[in-house]
């Protein structure tokens, strides 16, 4: 099964070097915005390899909390496969929950092909001095060790730092829970100089208030472990990404296959109150 869902993810929940510093996450994690963004997806290319003669579907991607109280994310990521022979129905779901102070994850994927739940992966994370330690509870209860590596809502605060101070290009090593949970990968970010939107944009205006604040178009490739220098990239994903951690204009390549997706629902949700001293989950 094509793991569409670990590219989105990533960019969306977005260190120099293996995370970011507690203070500095507390601090530019106050910026996110709390929101629920649905994007239209269609095929973009596809070669005679992957199989695919059709592809669309649609995305939706709810990102809650703040600071104090931690983020957690609802993922979900439904696409129509044609291959010219049969027509197949996937459908990706994910929660997780990351506490930036803590240096705390938790995530749980279930993955349906036609209806039927054909897999699922659910464990915790944290950091610890030089590494991630990961409980995994599902499919195999077992305990995995990596190294340093950065959680989503971290690897995005350190997006949003690199483009504020005009850093171009930066590596790092991401976990996010995705395929077995075991595994982290190596990500090269390429960010542009913040722009414009242009008449020419078409979802553009679907972003609200926002729709004519600068962005900055961002590239990263993903990388399996070793893999990065002039190794291809496992897949690539290309957007354009505000400064509160809203996207939108979506490339994601998978090498046999191209798909790009549109923000077609902006929905601005309401931030929790700091001072209110609200438990996390």
């Amino acid at each position: 099964m094509i793991d569409h869902g670990r590219a989105a993810i990533l960019a969306f929940g977005l260190a120099a070097g293996a995370s970011v510093p507690a203070l500095a996450g507390v601090e530019g994690a106050a910026g996110l915005l709390p929101h629920r963004a649905v994007y239209d997806l269609k095929l973009k290319d596809a070669s005679e390899r992957s199989g695919i003669e059709g592809m669309a579907g649609r995305m939706v991607y709810e990102f809650t909390g703040s600071a104090c109280t931690g983020f957690t994310t609802n993922f979900r990521f439904v696409t129509r496969i044609n291959t010219g022979e049969d027509t197949r129905l996937t459908d990706q779901q994910t929660t997780t929950f990351e506490d930036t102070e803590k240096g705390e994850f938790r995530f749980k994927t279930k993955s349906f092909t036609d209806e039927q739940m054909d897999k699922e992966v659910a464990g915790e994370a944290r950091e610890d001095d030089s590494r991630v330690t990961v409980e995994i509870e599902r499919p195999d209860p077992r305990q995995v060790e990596l190294v340093a590596s950065a959680f989503p809502t971290e690897h995005m605060l350190e997006v949003i730092k690199h483009a504020k101070a005009g850093k171009r290009f930066f590596e790092t090593r991401i976990f996010d829970g995705s395929e077995n949970g075991d595994q982290s990968m190596i990500t090269n970010t390429v960010i542009g100089p913040q722009q414009d939107p242009g008449d020419e944009e078409d979802d553009a205006e679907r972003a609200g208030k926002f729709s004519t604040t600068g962005y900055w178009p961002v590239t990263i490739a993903y990388f399996n472990d070793g893999g990065s220098g002039d190794a291809t990239p496992v897949y690539s994903m290309s957007f354009k990404l505000y400064e509160n951690g809203i996207t939108r204009d979506l490339t994601m390549d998978y090498g046999d296959f191209v798909l790009s997706g549109s923000l077609s629902n902006l929905e601005v949700l309401d931030q929790p109150n700091c001072n209110q001293n609200q438990p996390r989950p």
